[in-house]
């Protein structure tokens, strides 16, 4: 198997990694963070020049053409900096929405808008009661003529409180817990009976609680089958956790590197303490996660091609797994070494830590995957 990347690749990542480089050091995420939105719009502005908002969209649609390796690039990338953008909420989740369940004529007229920087998205699919459970929905969407209503309330939509359209997942029959009966819609942000409770979250970035009272969606805004759209719904969460695996690596990375130069430069009994062997171990064993992080990555980037959704959903449990752990390992042995500075927010390693956490929260945490991929048999039959 190769794992070389193309011409087109490396030109990705070394132009994103420029750009980041010149423009996102840390006092600069300082910056964009207390913006009225959390984020930088001039930034968004340079993603859209790049290319990165309409990367994985279809050249018909308005996109670039992009797949699951240049997705994986851009989210290491953007992890290593710690960046604050919505590109996952927009381009990986609203975006997978699109590209899987819209209908053409929907996606020529949204698609230019994304990947021109105009038109942002959200996804709104965890409720009170359902944790990691996707089919686990009591906002309801009842037909009205050509219509739908929606009645229901989502917490912790991800840059919900900015985005000019919801992806929200309803019930659309059958019980609460019920795998059949879930459909997707596409709803206007400020349509009458949504209303959005801004708020932090506990990495620095923004989300939503956002309330549905009798909201109506045209026909042409529902995505996918009304009445089974599990399955489109697990695909595109499927992308996004190997979107999430990779902006892993990334923020594992930014961490180890905080750590070798502090190593270097942190001196007791007159000598660096990246001088002491006890310490070069544990550097060796950050090292070491983050490279088996790294092959899982890319091993859920390639998984995503698998047409088999049940065998696709235990790779991507296997993926989860695996990243939350070494993500917890990282985040607390790179915290160790740095002592107290490594828990105030004033240091970057700080944050890397409260990003590695919120992605190993996000869509199940590596207990809940085991226990899935446990209950599936396994990754590998016996």
């Amino acid at each position: 198997m190769d794992f070389d990347l193309s011409e087109e690749q490396r030109l990705l990542r070394e132009s994103l990694t420029r750009l980041l480089a010149d423009r996102y050091g840390f006092e600069a995420r300082k910056g964009y963070a207390v913006e009225p939105e959390g984020w930088s719009r001039v930034m968004w502005a340079s993603y859209a020049e790049l290319g990165l908002l309409g990367l994985p969209f279809a050249e018909a649609d308005g996109g670039f053409g992009g797949g699951a390796v240049e997705t994986m690039l851009v989210a290491e990338a953007l992890g290593e900096a710690l960046a604050l953008e919505p590109w996952f909420a927009t381009v990986v989740l609203g975006g997978g929405f699109l590209r899987h369940g819209a209908r053409a004529e929907r996606r020529a007229a949204l698609v230019p808008g994304i990947a021109e920087g105009g038109l942002l998205l959200a996804f709104a699919q965890t409720e009170a009661q359902s944790r990691w459970d996707l089919h686990d929905v009591a906002t309801t969407a009842k037909r009205d003529g050509d219509a739908w209503v929606l009645e229901g309330r989502k917490l912790v939509a991800l840059h919900g409180d900015v985005a000019d359209r919801l992806v929200v997942t309803a019930r659309t029959g059958g019980e609460r817990r019920d795998r059949a009966g879930i459909g997707a819609f596409l709803v206007e942000a400020k349509a009458p009976g949504l209303t959005r409770r801004g708020h932090r979250t506990n990495d620095g970035r923004r989300a939503a609680e956002v309330t549905l009272a009798g909201v109506r969606v045209a026909a042409e805004d529902v995505l996918g089958d009304p009445a089974d759209g599990l399955p489109m719904i697990e695909l595109v969460v499927d992308e996004a956790i190997a979107a999430l695996a990779a902006e892993a690596v990334g923020v594992m990375a930014a961490a180890q590197k905080l750590t070798l130069e502090y190593l270097k430069v942190r001196k007791q009994f007159g000598v660096p303490i990246g001088s002491f062997q006890v310490l070069q171990h544990k550097a060796a064993d950050i090292m070491m996660a983050i490279e088996q992080s790294r092959s899982m990555a890319m091993y859920a980037a390639m998984s995503l091609e698998e047409p088999d959704p049940a065998e696709r959903s235990r790779a991507m449990s296997a993926v989860k797994a695996q990243i939350g752990r070494a993500a917890k390992f990282v985040a607390e042995e790179t915290v160790q070494l740095h002592g107290g500075i490594g828990i105030t927010m004033e240091y970057a390693v700080a944050h890397c830590m409260a990003r590695l956490g919120a992605i190993e929260a996000m869509f199940g945490n590596a207990e809940f995957h085991l226990r899935r991929l446990a209950d599936t048999g396994g990754l590998i039959a016996a």
